[in-house]
Protein backbone atom coordinates (compact mmCIF):
# COMPACT_ATOMS: atom_id res chain seq x y z
CA UNK A 1 0.00 0.00 0.00
CA UNK A 2 0.90 3.57 -0.59
CA UNK A 3 1.33 5.38 2.77
CA UNK A 4 -1.51 7.85 2.70
CA UNK A 5 0.04 11.35 4.05
CA UNK A 6 -0.75 14.71 3.82
CA UNK A 7 1.07 16.08 1.42
CA UNK A 8 0.55 13.95 -1.45
CA UNK A 9 -2.97 12.56 -0.19
CA UNK A 10 -4.30 16.37 -0.37
CA UNK A 11 -2.56 16.74 -3.64
CA UNK A 12 -4.62 14.02 -5.08
CA UNK A 13 -7.55 15.26 -2.97
CA UNK A 14 -7.28 18.73 -5.21
CA UNK A 15 -6.46 17.37 -8.30
CA UNK A 16 -9.84 15.23 -7.92
CA UNK A 17 -11.66 18.88 -7.27
CA UNK A 18 -10.11 20.14 -10.70
CA UNK A 19 -10.64 17.64 -12.68
CA UNK A 20 -14.39 17.15 -12.01
CA UNK A 21 -14.24 21.50 -12.69
CA UNK A 22 -12.24 20.80 -16.10
CA UNK A 23 -15.05 17.97 -17.32
CA UNK A 24 -18.24 20.36 -16.26
CA UNK A 25 -16.91 22.87 -18.14
CA UNK A 26 -17.56 20.76 -21.08
CA UNK A 27 -21.34 20.05 -20.63
CA UNK A 28 -23.53 21.67 -22.49
CA UNK A 29 -27.39 22.43 -21.36
CA UNK A 30 -28.72 19.08 -22.80
CA UNK A 31 -25.93 16.49 -21.70
CA UNK A 32 -26.49 17.50 -17.75
CA UNK A 33 -29.22 15.30 -18.86
CA UNK A 34 -27.39 12.45 -19.54
CA UNK A 35 -26.69 9.35 -17.98
CA UNK A 36 -24.15 8.11 -15.78
CA UNK A 37 -22.69 4.84 -14.37
CA UNK A 38 -23.91 5.92 -11.11
CA UNK A 39 -26.94 4.02 -11.17
CA UNK A 40 -30.15 5.95 -12.28
CA UNK A 41 -28.51 8.95 -12.00
CA UNK A 42 -27.78 11.81 -14.53
CA UNK A 43 -25.35 14.01 -15.01
CA UNK A 44 -27.33 16.63 -13.34
CA UNK A 45 -27.42 14.31 -10.17
CA UNK A 46 -23.82 13.85 -9.83
CA UNK A 47 -23.07 17.66 -9.39
CA UNK A 48 -25.84 18.24 -7.10
CA UNK A 49 -24.58 14.98 -4.92
CA UNK A 50 -20.94 16.87 -5.38
CA UNK A 51 -22.38 19.60 -3.82
CA UNK A 52 -24.25 18.31 -0.59
CA UNK A 53 -20.88 15.66 -0.03
CA UNK A 54 -19.07 18.90 0.31
CA UNK A 55 -21.00 20.56 2.69
CA UNK A 56 -21.38 17.70 4.76
CA UNK A 57 -18.09 16.92 5.20
CA UNK A 58 -17.27 20.41 7.03
CA UNK A 59 -20.51 19.49 8.65
CA UNK A 60 -18.71 16.29 10.01
CA UNK A 61 -15.61 17.62 11.14
CA UNK A 62 -17.33 20.39 13.13
CA UNK A 63 -19.13 18.10 15.01
CA UNK A 64 -16.00 14.83 14.99
CA UNK A 65 -15.84 12.91 17.20
CA UNK A 66 -20.08 13.05 17.75
CA UNK A 67 -21.23 13.88 14.23
CA UNK A 68 -24.10 12.37 12.93
CA UNK A 69 -21.71 10.63 10.55
CA UNK A 70 -19.89 9.53 13.74
CA UNK A 71 -23.29 8.34 15.63
CA UNK A 72 -24.18 6.17 12.50
CA UNK A 73 -20.61 4.28 12.30
CA UNK A 74 -20.84 3.83 16.26
CA UNK A 75 -23.39 1.17 15.43
CA UNK A 76 -21.20 -1.13 14.04
CA UNK A 77 -23.31 -1.91 11.13
CA UNK A 78 -22.07 -3.85 8.19
CA UNK A 79 -21.03 -2.25 5.19
CA UNK A 80 -23.75 -3.30 3.17
CA UNK A 81 -26.41 -1.40 6.18
CA UNK A 82 -24.20 1.71 6.37
CA UNK A 83 -24.38 1.97 2.06
CA UNK A 84 -28.14 1.78 2.67
CA UNK A 85 -28.38 3.94 5.17
CA UNK A 86 -25.85 7.11 3.46
CA UNK A 87 -27.78 6.03 0.28
CA UNK A 88 -31.11 7.61 1.65
CA UNK A 89 -29.30 10.14 3.23
CA UNK A 90 -27.71 11.10 -0.14
CA UNK A 91 -31.19 11.27 -1.78
CA UNK A 92 -33.20 13.12 0.77
CA UNK A 93 -30.42 15.72 0.37
CA UNK A 94 -30.80 16.01 -3.00
CA UNK A 95 -34.35 16.22 -3.01
CA UNK A 96 -34.22 19.75 -0.76
CA UNK A 97 -31.18 21.27 -3.27
CA UNK A 98 -32.04 24.80 -4.84
CA UNK A 99 -33.42 24.46 -8.32
CA UNK A 100 -30.33 25.49 -9.95
CA UNK A 101 -28.81 24.94 -12.79
CA UNK A 102 -25.61 22.03 -12.77
CA UNK A 103 -22.75 24.45 -12.87
CA UNK A 104 -23.66 25.81 -10.00
CA UNK A 105 -23.83 23.00 -7.77
CA UNK A 106 -20.28 22.83 -9.42
CA UNK A 107 -18.94 26.19 -7.98
CA UNK A 108 -20.36 25.60 -4.75
CA UNK A 109 -18.87 21.83 -4.57
CA UNK A 110 -15.55 23.16 -5.72
CA UNK A 111 -15.66 26.24 -3.36
CA UNK A 112 -16.53 23.79 -0.40
CA UNK A 113 -14.04 21.25 -1.03
CA UNK A 114 -11.51 23.33 -1.45
CA UNK A 115 -11.64 25.21 1.71
CA UNK A 116 -12.07 21.64 3.43
CA UNK A 117 -8.89 20.95 2.24
CA UNK A 118 -7.45 24.27 3.83
CA UNK A 119 -8.74 22.97 7.58
CA UNK A 120 -7.38 18.97 7.36
CA UNK A 121 -4.25 19.64 7.95
CA UNK A 122 -3.43 20.73 11.18
CA UNK A 123 -6.11 18.26 12.42
CA UNK A 124 -4.79 15.04 10.45
CA UNK A 125 -4.51 12.94 13.02
CA UNK A 126 -7.49 13.59 15.54
CA UNK A 127 -10.42 11.69 15.21
CA UNK A 128 -12.64 11.91 13.16
CA UNK A 129 -14.86 8.76 14.36
CA UNK A 130 -14.70 5.29 15.22
CA UNK A 131 -16.26 2.11 14.13
CA UNK A 132 -16.33 -1.15 16.03
CA UNK A 133 -13.49 0.46 18.09
CA UNK A 134 -11.18 1.38 15.46
CA UNK A 135 -10.48 4.96 14.80
CA UNK A 136 -11.06 6.76 11.70
CA UNK A 137 -8.67 10.39 11.69
CA UNK A 138 -9.32 13.77 9.40
CA UNK A 139 -6.79 12.58 7.62
CA UNK A 140 -7.95 9.35 6.69
CA UNK A 141 -11.89 10.61 6.14
CA UNK A 142 -9.77 13.38 3.73
CA UNK A 143 -8.71 9.76 1.88
CA UNK A 144 -12.37 8.72 1.64
CA UNK A 145 -13.34 12.15 0.25
CA UNK A 146 -10.46 11.99 -2.53
CA UNK A 147 -11.23 8.68 -3.40
CA UNK A 148 -15.33 10.37 -3.57
CA UNK A 149 -13.97 12.98 -5.82
CA UNK A 150 -12.07 10.83 -8.52
CA UNK A 151 -14.89 8.01 -9.03
CA UNK A 152 -17.62 10.65 -9.27
CA UNK A 153 -15.03 12.93 -11.88
CA UNK A 154 -15.31 9.11 -14.23
CA UNK A 155 -18.62 9.11 -13.87
CA UNK A 156 -18.88 12.66 -15.28
CA UNK A 157 -16.24 11.80 -17.77
CA UNK A 158 -17.86 8.33 -18.98
CA UNK A 159 -21.13 10.60 -19.39
CA UNK A 160 -19.55 12.58 -21.66
CA UNK A 161 -18.14 9.79 -23.49
CA UNK A 162 -14.51 9.94 -22.68
CA UNK A 163 -12.38 8.06 -20.12
CA UNK A 164 -10.82 8.87 -16.67
CA UNK A 165 -7.86 7.87 -14.72
CA UNK A 166 -6.30 9.17 -11.37
CA UNK A 167 -3.14 10.29 -12.23
CA UNK A 168 -1.67 8.06 -9.44
CA UNK A 169 -4.45 5.65 -9.02
CA UNK A 170 -2.69 3.73 -6.30
CA UNK A 171 -2.49 6.88 -3.47
CA UNK A 172 -6.49 7.64 -4.62
CA UNK A 173 -6.98 3.93 -3.64
CA UNK A 174 -5.33 3.68 -0.50
CA UNK A 175 -6.63 6.97 0.92
CA UNK A 176 -10.04 5.61 0.47
CA UNK A 177 -8.97 2.34 1.68
CA UNK A 178 -7.47 3.92 4.81
CA UNK A 179 -10.56 5.77 5.68
CA UNK A 180 -12.88 3.03 4.99
CA UNK A 181 -12.83 0.01 7.93
CA UNK A 182 -16.11 -1.30 7.27
CA UNK A 183 -14.49 -2.67 4.55
CA UNK A 184 -12.13 -4.81 5.99
CA UNK A 185 -12.19 -8.28 7.30
CA UNK A 186 -13.68 -8.35 10.49
CA UNK A 187 -10.78 -10.70 11.64
CA UNK A 188 -8.28 -8.05 10.80
CA UNK A 189 -9.60 -6.15 13.99
CA UNK A 190 -7.83 -2.41 13.73
CA UNK A 191 -5.00 -3.28 11.61
CA UNK A 192 -4.81 -1.28 7.96
CA UNK A 193 -5.06 -4.70 6.29
CA UNK A 194 -3.84 -4.40 2.82
CA UNK A 195 -6.54 -3.84 0.38
CA UNK A 196 -8.33 -6.21 -1.65
CA UNK A 197 -6.50 -5.29 -5.45
CA UNK A 198 -7.08 -7.64 -7.76
CA UNK A 199 -6.00 -6.50 -11.52
CA UNK A 200 -5.61 -2.51 -12.41
CA UNK A 201 -6.26 -0.65 -8.84
CA UNK A 202 -8.33 1.68 -10.36
CA UNK A 203 -10.89 -0.77 -12.10
CA UNK A 204 -10.54 -2.36 -9.08
CA UNK A 205 -11.65 0.71 -7.23
CA UNK A 206 -14.59 1.40 -9.41
CA UNK A 207 -15.90 -2.17 -9.17
CA UNK A 208 -16.33 -1.56 -5.18
CA UNK A 209 -17.78 1.57 -5.58
CA UNK A 210 -20.81 -0.71 -7.77
CA UNK A 211 -19.21 0.65 -10.95
CA UNK A 212 -19.07 -1.04 -14.62
CA UNK A 213 -15.65 0.08 -15.69
CA UNK A 214 -16.63 -0.83 -19.40
CA UNK A 215 -19.84 1.14 -18.82
CA UNK A 216 -21.54 1.52 -21.01
CA UNK A 217 -20.75 -1.32 -22.79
Amino acid sequence: MTAWSSGPGLAAYRDGVTVICELAARFTDAQWSAPTPCGDWRAADIAGHLRCMADDYHEYLDDAPHSRLARLMATGFPAATLSRKLARQNAAELAELPDVPAPEHIAAFAASARSYAVRVPPLWDQPHHYYRGIVVTVGEMAGVACGQWHVHAWDLARSLGVDYRPADPELVFDGWWAGSPPLRPAEASGLLVAAPVEGDVWETMLTVFGRDPHWPS
